[in-house]
């Protein structure tokens, strides 16, 4: 069940990266980004209302449980991590093209994986090992077709927002890991739903302070905000996609090496749209390093059967 939920959370997670790109196409990056932690928190909402002020949800997997500051702090942390991810990832992904930042982020498991081998004591068989290895070498191979468009790894500046909203993105996927592990297992125990609805909700807090703060009194200066329906698919695609990847970590037997893994299989969504619909460059070489990506969930799935 923890696999195929990692599945669906990895093609609403391409579609999420897809909706992303196109919002952010001659926008301010900061409003988007607050406008989908806002939109994010409507959706959430309800259920944290219905769940403390009656008895509706109960028994369901939308109930939200109650819990106060020693619960919360959990959370607070959480958004701070995941916020500063998407900042450096949505600046990095306004200014690079879909096909590069998405196999980038698909090594974002390899990371991962050593913080679970060392934190969490999980071991790979060969099958996922194989799998781990060949994500690596399509990051390498990538470096090799960003040249092509002129985007160089090692001195690209956008290169380095996005390979540090992935390890920031994997210090999230820890942290996940050990909220949601039960305490006689060394987590905090925490409830998948008060996790997500909460961690939106301060997120949000934090965008609004961040928009009246640094956006707001230089917005005529820098580059204009306007409305886009793909903020609102943002905030859709990411909040159905962390539903799915937050319910899989909570069943027992879920690996986070493994979920991980599974959702940066994202990629080939974004790859079909940056080639669709973004006309993006350079296909044939990047489809063999999104061909890597592949081989590697294939891998992964394999020996987790």
């Amino acid at each position: 069940m923890w696999l195929f939920l990692a599945f669906m959370s990895a093609a609403l997670l391409g579609c999420y990266d897809s909706f992303k790109k196109d919002a952010l196409k001659d926008n301010a990056v900061i409003p988007v980004l607050f406008l989908n932690t806002l939109f994010s928190s409507l959706i959430f909402l309800p259920c944290i209302i219905l769940s403390a002020s009656g008895t509706t949800l109960d028994g369901t997997i939308f109930h939200v449980a109650s819990g106060g500051w020693e619960v919360h702090k959990y959370v607070v942390l959480k958004s701070v991590i995941v916020l500063s991810s998407w900042l450096l990832g949505y600046f990095g992904m306004k200014h690079l093209p879909l096909t590069i930042v998405g196999p980038i982020n698909a090594t974002r498991p390899v990371m991962v994986l050593v913080g679970a081998l060392l934190v969490f004591g999980e071991r790979l068989n060969l099958w996922q090992w194989i799998g781990v290895l060949l994500a690596v070498a399509s990051f390498f191979m990538l470096s090799r077709s960003g040249k092509k468009e002129g985007i160089d790894f090692k001195h690209d500046h956008w290169i380095y927002m996005i390979v540090g909203s992935a390890a920031l993105g994997a210090i999230s996927g820890l942290y996940d890991k050990y909220l949601m592990a039960p305490v006689s297992e060394g987590g905090v125990g925490l409830d998948r739903m008060l996790v997500q609805s909460w961690y939106n909700i301060y997120q949000c807090g934090m965008m609004l302070m961040m928009l009246l703060i640094l956006w707001w009194p230089k917005h005529a200066q820098t580059t204009p905000f306007h409305w886009s329906w793909s903020i609102l698919g943002v905030s859709l695609f990411l909040s159905t996609a962390d539903f799915m990847y937050f319910y899989s970590l909570s069943l027992p037997s879920a690996m986070i090496s493994i979920v991980s893994m599974i959702r940066r299989g994202s990629v080939v969504v974004s790859f079909l749209f940056g080639a669709l619909l973004f006309h993006e460059k350079n296909l044939r070489a990047k489809a063999f390093d999104l061909a890597l990506v592949l081989l590697g969930m294939i891998c992964l799935y394999i020996g987790s059967k």
